[in-house]
């Protein structure tokens, strides 16, 4: 919902400006898309070594980092199948890594938590997917994007709290993991109304 709401005056006070920098524009986009993988990888071992404010500083990197590849990617006109493809994989490598990076803070309260929120992730982007397959795209994205309850925006200030308020992981995890779930079972509910099949189909 936040992107939905304030990507356009996000993407007009922090990201627009930086497109017409000469030495961003000799970049290719795909780099920012490694880049913020990396970042997000790299909070595997900040938190395994319990440097919780530095995964925390790394996690808005990688988020924002997120935002500037596919923006530079249309600012250039150079947006391809291959660059939404790798921005899709990367971003959930990241999240991956997030996850196993809370995991590995207390792995023995915390395995059926994180268990919990990977399945909620898996189902919630394969619904994502599925609507985009089949919808045609109305946006500048490269693909259908299909809003929802929680967005990447969401989903990183989820990871943010979980990162710096370790008492609360529990609880938070499995609102997260409930949020992310109505999130696919709201977009699975608006598809079929929306394509309703034919009688004698």
């Amino acid at each position: 919902m936040i992107e939905t709401r304030f990507r356009s005056t996000y993407q007009r006070l922090c990201i627009d400006p930086l497109l017409n920098l000469e030495f961003l524009q000799k970049l290719h986009p795909h780099v920012f898309t490694c880049v913020a993988c990396l970042f997000g990888v790299s909070i595997i071992p900040l938190l395994s070594f319990g440097f919780s404010f530095w995964a925390f500083v790394t996690l808005m990197i990688s988020g924002f980092l997120d935002t500037v590849d596919g923006s530079l990617a249309r600012h250039l006109k150079i947006s391809s199948p291959q660059g939404a493809a790798l921005d899709i994989i990367c971003d959930r490598i990241a999240e991956f890594a997030i996850i196993l990076g809370l995991y590995a803070v207390e792995p023995n309260s915390r395995a059926l938590s994180t268990i919990i929120m990977l399945g909620s992730i898996l189902i919630c982007i394969t619904s994502f997917l599925i609507v985009g397959v089949f919808t045609e795209k109305s946006s500048e994205k490269s693909f259908f994007y299909s809003p929802g309850l929680i967005e990447r925006a969401e989903a990183f200030i989820a990871f943010a709290i979980m990162i710096l308020f370790p008492s609360i992981f529990t609880v938070s995890s499995y609102i997260f993991s409930f949020l992310v779930l109505l999130t696919a079972a709201m977009r699975m509910h608006q598809f079929f109304r929306r394509f309703k099949p034919m009688r004698g189909t």
